[in-house]
């Protein structure tokens, strides 16, 4: 039986945090704008020293700043959220010798020491994935009733009808409580749905349809006309796919636009600034994530998500998982800074049919 792992706090009782100062900190002058010295967050559990207390921050991401609210509560801000008057820690050492302490070893243990040298510990084309496919089984049954599974899709995830019908298994077991993409996503899902092909190639057989590079704006024309997606969806009797799911179900979607958005349909979130505080909404409370062929999406939500969170007072890791045909787009992600995270190589429709077959 699968169980998340145990949580190991620092131990605060040592000299050197013990003797550590309170963290300095800085009011905000302008909005939007960080004092001189600002501390930024990491996607790491992370303590302060406030009033002699060692204390962590709940929900953090990367790259925002640790305010501390009149009520002692502490909050990661985004630098364009920051309101004049804020208090901000100030310190750039996070070694707890400034009341800032980075912590990274809560969740590790001493039995997974290895060789220094040893072949294959990389993770390639080459690499076996089973004992990851076990695991994220294990993780999705234990996170639909006790987490946030968030679920981050490129249209690879949908081009083919037994992708769309995995997809449409996962989230009608429960094993998704949110969903993010761009507008290629629901675009060819729902002309799946309404024409049974994805750019113009039948679902099916990949056969190119007569005049089928239409069908996309048709398909955004259509739902736009009806006024938004599950208005559409309604009036257009679409029974099948991706976002007929959501909605049928009530699983949200966030639909992040892009400049090379045809459309879009209605729903998709141009304003960047929006969008990400609507993903933030369930990052922040994510537990599971799962993301499939979509570099940009991908790292954004690595930057978002952080590598923890607190449930019922406990700190729980936040598990990762990045699948993609390319080697350079998972290694990409690690370069961008999220590091906790499982790859896979893997075709999209492959290592959809092999999830769902280990789920049911």
């Amino acid at each position: 039986m699968f169980q998340i792992p145990k949580y190991t706090a620092p131990d605060f009782s040592q000299e050197k945090f013990a003797s550590a100062p309170d963290a300095a900190t800085s009011q905000v002058t302008m909005k939007g704008v960080a004092p001189d010295n600002y501390h930024a967050t990491s996607m790491y559990p992370e303590y302060y020293k406030i009033k002699g207390q060692w204390v962590l921050m709940p929900q953090t991401r990367m790259d925002c700043v640790p305010v501390i609210h009149p009520d002692g509560s502490l909050e990661a801000k985004e630098f364009r959220r920051l309101e004049e008057g804020e208090t901000v820690i100030t310190g750039r050492t996070d070694d707890g010798s400034e009341g800032i302490y980075l912590y990274s070893g809560g969740f590790k243990t001493g039995e997974n020491h290895i060789d220094t040298f040893a072949f294959r510990s990389g993770r390639s084309r080459e690499t076996s994935f089973d004992v990851d496919y076990d695991n994220l089984v294990e993780l999705l049954k234990h996170d639909r009733d006790n987490g946030h599974i968030v679920w981050v899709l490129g249209p690879a995830a949908i081009f083919n009808i037994g992708a769309r019908k995995a997809m449409e298994f996962i989230i009608e077991e429960g094993y998704a409580h949110a969903v993010f993409g761009g507008n290629a996503v629901a675009t060819h899902d729902l002309e799946g749905a309404l024409f049974g092909t994805a750019l113009g190639q039948d679902i099916r057989t990949r056969e190119n349809k007569h005049n089928g590079h239409y069908h996309h704006l048709d398909a955004i024309n259509m739902i736009n006309r009806a006024g938004s997606i599950p208005k559409g969806i309604e009036e257009l009797g679409i029974d099948n796919g991706l976002i007929y799911s959501c909605v049928k179900n009530n699983v949200p979607f966030v639909l992040a636009g892009s400049i090379r958005d045809d459309g879009p349909l209605h729903g998709v979130i141009d304003d960047m600034s929006t969008v990400q505080d609507a993903m933030r909404e369930h990052t922040k409370k994510a537990t599971t994530i799962v993301c499939l062929a979509t570099q940009l999406h991908t790292i954004a939500t690595g930057n978002l998500t952080p590598s923890y969170m607190v449930m019922n007072d406990e700190v729980r890791p936040v598990y990762i998982y990045a699948v993609d045909v390319s080697e350079f787009v998972l290694n990409k992600l690690r370069d961008r800074g999220t590091l906790e995270v499982t790859t896979i190589v893997s075709n999209i429709q492959d290592f959809l049919y092999k999830l769902t077959d280990k789920l049911q």
